[in-house]
Order: C-alpha cells, then sequence, then structure tokens
C-alpha cells in the first residue's frame, strides 16, 4: 500500500490541514495536529470541516 499524497496544505495555528485521495479514490482531508504530545488528527469529507476543526483545536 501507497502512502498519502498531500496536497494544498496549510496550517492554522499548529494544525495542518491537508487534501488526499484515499485508496478508493474518493477525496479526504485531514486536520492534524503539529505541537509535541498532541497527538490530535481527524479526517473529514469537507475542506472547511476541516478548517473548522483546526480553528477550534486547543491541544490539552
Amino acid at each position: 500500500m501507497r502512502p498519502y499524497r498531500f496536497r494544498d496544505v496549510t496550517r492554522i495555528g499548529p494544525v495542518r490541514v491537508g487534501t488526499y485521495n484515499d485508496h478508493r479514490g474518493r477525496v479526504k482531508h485531514t486536520a492534524a495536529c503539529t505541537a509535541p504530545g498532541c497527538g490530535f488528527s481527524a479526517d473529514y469529507r469537507d475542506r472547511t470541516a476541516a478548517e473548522l476543526a483546526a480553528r477550534t483545536h486547543r491541544c490539552t
């Protein structure tokens, strides 16, 4: 299985939002926090949902 190739990657605070095609050809969007020890990441069907999650994310 090949790794995902992210495109249109943006950074909102410590969270990066990127778009990729999954192995079934569907377009997905992910939000992942890059802060040390946080571990937040989630996949979304809409880019706006991923960006909203990035804007409202608070590291614990």
